[in-house]
């Protein structure tokens, strides 16, 4: 006996299309998304010291050797400060620049500002070496504090879930600042600067710590050094302690200060006021000897103006600034105005330019004011681009396979040469190139910082910035940078009287070439001086209260026009980097120095600290210091280690299809560098039949990746069904459970191969065994006696076994930009040719095209096109599923769910009865979507930034499509199948980044007598 169920082919359909949307979520990483590509195979060893295992190449171990003495030092003083000895072996990897660390695979998604990344499952450091000995010491000591704050909050630790540290649970405000605060100290001019620039509107509440408007790094590094003033710096583990425990930072402060997070805040506003605001009244505003010229936008775009240029007749700019939003670009500016007259690059979206190392570095023009360089990086290898400003290209592009990173190029006033500051071997030095000759020339070799060239007027001298006079080497005590002048012929250095222990930094000429000026801090207030060279006399053009800076304390933040000597500088603003400029004589000739200022400046309070822990820790630059000749040097092994454990489960139950018993668990592998990953995993649902089981191995050691997989995933599905019938004579009630299994055995290798990092090519080839098996199973009830009358399990026959052969090769191209919801901005493309033969033959043909663009900003024009289709004899088998053109990521309003039986009409030749539903089926398809999405909060104004309050997105769509088979050919190819429309509109929103909601009214305008209707999914846009 066999009763059917009505619903049946609509579950089947609701299953299959959930195990859809769950395989492309999945996959949706690998369909579309940007490259990591690895220009270059690395040759790594390792360096043994007493308890850092530091992975390095050749190029850099000079510098290795230095950041490992570095470490053992920095080990020294966090396990003192922290009570806290590392458990096993810390690994320290190293790599000697930006551009290369962005390579590395142990990590994902490095963007150009991350000065470093500890991850916390193997609590591997990952770091470059910096290009300076002073960036290399403090991004390693930060680094480091990551990695005991992972080990007190790990395993051994209560609040460890998953094998992930408590700490990872914790606010960025706290983690960060923390690593800031014990690896720089109270004494940090930069963070200083922040607090005063936070003084002009409000200092951040407790809440307010964890809005991503304020930068967790200064804030928390303040408030924490607040805390280590008054409570001493053994503090910072206790806290860090009780809050692994309760993975709450406010009731750690609680527990450990005795005071509320609110009112520590409050002391510490407090504290902040009394220590700076008497310096405002002493300070002179940047206005009252300059003029703005490039101002901060309303919102978040345009908050960074920074690394300003000035043409030799100061009357035009280039300055980076992020005011379009997508990155850090370059802009020409009118530099009478302001007006932005022209947008130079657009990084994000070049698929050929990536990085303008914005950081640090400005770009130089030359003697005419016709063309202007700048650095970047293509390919991986730094770059100088000639870009000819008058006709708005680039007119050349100078390679430099041989060097790392290139800084502040600066052009000789003849046009012959290019000086600049350029990283080999994880160090920075001075460089010349000559443009006539096409020959570079290094001007020097060691292991000081040669930061900042700039070419005298004459072209006979080059002034920059440097920390050789003030740095000992063998203690590893890095000192300030001072100001230098080079002879290009003879390669003479001398040194050029300043400041007594503080930094001079950007130098820059007078147009007589008898000066320089420079930023330096010798109150702890960045400020424009200037120096006289043939006294040394020195004058004080600025007297500001929050400071002369770039995005960091050494980024280039100031410009003379050699021609005019009219001077432009970035100024930091409690919302961001303004550019001023200085025209009057009088002031570009300078006051007395001001030789006080009230309190400390430069400290963060308490101005004074009862148990001064840390200080004295970092002010003794041997303790823990170890020779360089104990380290003990071997290769690189490979070997897999464990990086993480699946949570494993065990689920027991019952239901309409009887009781059950399942768990499973996976296990994930990869060596030190993360260039060879295994993964296993092994899942029981109840018997053998429904074991899912998967081994896969992936290769990314080198620029072309593959990989291998061997899987067992059975699929279930079922149905369920209950009336009354007659057995054996009597009357009863009639229950059936059907169960449909089918299981996919596959053996799948990998190849990819990125020609960039938008473009690559993927192939991919295998077998695939797929197997079916259907099960029956009827129970009868006397419905007089109620006592069981039947119980009988019947195998159903189903069709044979597939065995096929399987390959696919894809083109695939992504520049696009991310928002929170969706692309906003760029374009992909994937096409893909993916044949299968044996118990079925036939080839997938996949051409999907999206192009994001804005016509006005914030409002983004999203479209797509999209084919596939199943061509050959055995691609409409009905062992396959029928594509469906209704699943919400393709055709809006036609979903599974949302049909009825009163639109399921039976006609003639059409067996299944519901032909509006039919009609989305086949094996090919065409779909075409356009929408128009835009920040909502954002264009009302309600909070600030691009998204507003939080990121939620409103679109208007219209979406279309058709599907068709052999024997129904679409109606543009003179067939009858016609295609389906819609429209509606929607909201999108990021929930935390876990994933995107979206709630769409959609009006289906090819289902007679259905109205407007609502559909939820869990997507990103297209």
């Amino acid at each position: 006996m066999r009763l059917t169920s009505p619903s049946l082919r609509l579950l089947t359909w609701l299953l299959a299309g959930v195990a859809s949307v769950t395989i492309a979520s999945a996959a949706e990483a690998q369909y579309f998304g940007r490259n990591k590509v690895q220009y270059e195979d690395f040759n790594f060893r390792v360096l043994k010291t007493e308890h850092f295992d530091v992975y390095f190449y050749p190029s850099e171990r000079e510098a290795a050797e230095v950041a490992s003495r570095m470490a053992e030092r920095w080990y020294t003083r966090l396990s003192r400060a922290l009570r806290h000895q590392l458990t096993g072996r810390q690994p320290l990897i190293l790599y000697a620049t930006g551009p290369q660390f962005q390579q590395t695979n142990v990590v994902g998604g490095i963007g150009e500002g991350t000065g470093g990344v500890t991850e916390a499952l193997r609590r591997r450091i990952v770091m470059p070496i910096g290009g300076t000995l002073d960036d290399l010491d403090h991004v390693l000591g930060h680094e480091l504090v990551h990695a005991f704050q992972y080990d007190i909050t790990g395993s051994g630790s209560t609040g460890a879930r998953g094998g992930i540290p408590g700490a990872s649970a914790l606010p960025l405000w706290f983690i960060e600042g923390m690593a800031e605060y014990l690896s720089l100290g109270p004494v940090a001019p930069h963070t200083a600067m922040w607090v005063r620039g936070a003084m002009a509107d409000s200092l951040p509440t407790f809440r307010q710590l964890e809005d991503p408007r304020f930068f967790p790094y200064r804030y928390g590094h303040a408030l924490l050094a607040y805390v280590g003033g008054l409570w001493g710096d053994q503090a910072m583990g206790a806290i860090l302690r009780a809050a692994g425990r309760s993975r709450n930072v406010a009731t750690a402060i609680q527990s450990v200060l005795k005071l509320s997070p609110d009112e520590l805040v409050r002391r510490w506003h407090a504290a902040s006021y009394a220590a700076y605001r008497p310096l405002e009244s002493r300070t002179r505003p940047a206005d009252s000897g300059g003029t703005r010229i490039i101002g901060v936008d309303e919102g978040e775009e345009g908050r960074y103006n920074v690394a300003p240029s000035l043409s030799p007749d100061g009357s035009r700019m280039m300055f980076l600034s992020d005011r379009e939003l997508f990155s850090i670009d370059l802009f020409l500016a009118d530099a009478r105005t302001g007006e932005v007259q022209r947008q130079i690059t657009q990084t994000a979206l070049d698929p050929h330019l990536q990085s303008l190392q914005f950081i640090q570095s400005a770009g130089s023009w030359d003697g005419g004011g016709r063309r202007f360089v700048f650095a970047g990086i293509a390919r991986g290898r730094p770059v100088l681009d000639l870009y000819d400003v008058d006709r708005g290209r680039v007119e050349r592009e100078i390679r430099f396979p041989k060097l790392g990173e290139i800084f502040n190029p600066s052009w000789s006033r003849d046009g012959r040469y290019i000086a600049f500051s350029g990283v080999s071997g994880g160090l920075t030095d001075l460089f010349v190139f000559d443009l006539e000759t096409d020959s570079l020339r290094r001007l020097t070799h060691d292991k000081f910082a040669d930061l900042q060239p700039v070419w005298s007027p004459d072209g006979t001298t080059i002034a920059f910035a440097t920390d050789r006079f003030t740095t000992d080497l063998d203690a590893l005590r890095i000192g300030p940078y001072a100001l230098a002048l080079v002879d290009p012929a003879t390669g003479q250095i001398r040194q050029i009287p300043g400041f007594q222990n503080v930094k001079h930094l950007n130098p820059q000429w007078s147009p007589d070439g008898a000066s320089l000026y420079f930023l330096s801090d010798p109150l702890g207030v960045t400020n424009v001086y200037r120096v006289r060279l043939a006294d040394s006399s020195l004058t004080q053009l600025t007297d500001l209260f929050t400071g002369a800076s770039g995005i960091t304390e050494t980024s280039p933040a100031l410009s003379v026009a050699h021609g005019t000597g009219r001077l432009v500088y970035s100024l930091f603003q409690s919302d961001g980097y303004e550019v001023f400029a200085i025209d009057s004589a009088e002031v570009l000739a300078g006051l007395p120095v001001t030789r006080s200022a009230p309190g400390r400046p430069g400290v963060l309070p308490p101005p004074e600290r009862d148990n001064a822990l840390l200080v004295e820790i970092l002010d003794d630059p041997l303790a823990g210091l170890p020779a360089v000749d104990e380290f003990a040097v071997q290769p690189y092994s490979g070997g897999l280690g464990l990086t993480y454990v699946g949570q494993p489960s065990l689920l027991a139950g019952s239901n309409q299809f009887g009781t059950y018993v399942g768990g499973g668990a996976a296990l994930y592998f990869s060596d030190i560098l993360g260039n060879h990953n295994l993964v296993t995993a092994l899942q029981v649902n109840g018997g053998l039949k429904d074991i899912t089981a998967l081994v896969g191995y992936q290769n990314l050691g080198n620029r072309l990746n593959w990989g291998a997989t061997v899987q067992q995933v059975p699929y279930l599905t079922g149905g369920y069904a209950a009336g009354t019938a007659t057995v054996d004579g009597e009357p009863a009630f009639v229950e059936q459970q059907l169960l449909e299994r089918q299981t996919n055995r596959d053996i799948q290798a990998t190849v990819s191969y990125p020609f960039s990092q938008v473009q690559r090519v993927e192939l991919s080839g295998g077998y695939s065994n797929i197997s079916f098996d259907r099960e029956l199973r009827t129970r009868a009830y006397s419905i007089r006696t109620g006592n069981e009358v039947l119980d009988d399990t019947e195998d159903l026959p189903t069709g044979s076994s597939l065995n096929l052969g399987v390959g696919s090769a894809a083109l695939v191209y992504d520049n696009s930009f991310l928002g929170a919801t969706g692309p906003i901005a760029g374009q992909r493309y994937r096409l893909e040719v993916s044949p299968t033969f044996g118990s079925l033959d036939f080839v997938g043909v996949l051409g999907d095209f999206r192009r994001y663009f804005m016509p006005v900003r914030p409002f983004t024009l999203a479209g797509r096109v999209l084919h596939f289709g199943r061509y050959g004899a055995g691609g409409e088998d009905e062992r396959l599923q029928p594509l469906f053109l209704g699943f919400s990521g393709l055709v809006r309003g036609y979903r599974y769910g949302s049909f009825d039986a009163s639109e399921c009409v039976p006609s003639a030749g059409d067996p299944s009865g519901c032909p509006a539903f039919d009609q989305l089926l086949g094996s090919r398809m065409l779909v075409g979507n356009l929408e128009l999405r835009f920040p909502l909060l954002g264009v009302l104004g309600l909070g600030s930034g691009y998204y507003g309050a939080f990121p939620l997105d409103f679109t208007i769509f219209g979406d279309g499509g058709v599907a068709w088979d052999s024997d129904n050919d679409p109606s543009f190819a003179g067939g009858e199948r016609e295609p389906v429309f819609s429209a509606g509109a929607g909201l999108r929103l990021n929930l935390f980044g876990f994933a995107v909601a979206e709630l769409n009214l959609v009006r289906p305008f090819d289902r007679p007598g259905k109205g407007w209707i609502w559909e939820f999914n869990l997507q990103p846009g297209f």
